[in-house]
């Protein structure tokens, strides 16, 4: 019998040990690991700044913009100042969203450019040239080689007259982007209708968007 209670016992430790065991297993993987001696990670939390910028969308507008940002500021990452600029920019306020960006280390603020973008695409998508024909060149300033942000600052700047420039992105586009599909024969398109509009011709409607 007290052999029993001996084998019982231990076995009852030997449940407690993988019970603890298998509590920080499941935990550990959710905890941000650094290597000993390695730097920190660069503080970047896309998760709290795009909720910031959810919560502060609806006023990203020229009126309400400043005071709103000023009232619930974003947070202190290159993600809130990607989402900060991205406001001001929806707002018109290029200027502002720049200051922005130029507050960040240089080898940040292609990252905080990129969620510029992203914000403003849709703008582009729905054919707001004027609004996004900006947005899209204060991205490539950061940017230079992105090649969806030098396509739609060309397509904006085609439909308001603006041949020059739409002619410098849509050929930088044309030079990155290699693949024979809708994008590039837009461009293609635009491209040859500037030329013939220079010789006292051309079709000045938009092409059709890939989809």
């Amino acid at each position: 019998m007290q052999r029993a209670f001996y084998f019982l016992g231990w076995g009852y430790v030997a449940i407690c040990c993988a019970l603890v065991l298998r509590g920080r297993s499941t935990t550990e993987p959710a905890q941000q690991r650094t290597a000993p001696g390695a730097a920190g990670p660069v503080a970047f939390d896309p998760t709290d700044a795009a909720q910031w910028f959810r919560r502060v969308k609806p006023y990203c507008n020229p009126v309400e913009v400043g005071v709103v940002q000023a009232q619930v500021p974003p947070p202190a990452t290159v993600g809130g100042a990607g989402y900060h600029a991205a406001c001001f920019a929806l707002a018109g306020r290029i200027d502002d969203a720049r200051r922005i960006i130029d507050g960040l280390a240089p080898a940040h603020r292609h990252r905080a450019a990129g969620i510029v973008f992203d914000v403003g695409h849709p703008v582009a998508d729905a054919g707001d040239d004027r609004a996004a024909g900006p947005i899209m060149e204060l991205v490539i300033d950061y940017w230079p080689n992105h090649y969806m942000a030098l396509y739609h600052a060309g397509m904006a700047e085609y439909m308001l007259g603006q041949y020059d420039l739409a002619t410098r992105n849509l050929e930088q586009f044309l030079a990155i982007y290699q693949q024979p599909d809708g994008w590039r024969s837009n461009a293609t398109t635009v491209l040859k209708r500037m030329r013939d509009v220079g010789r006292g011709g051309g079709d000045l409607r938009r092409p059709q968007e890939p989809r």
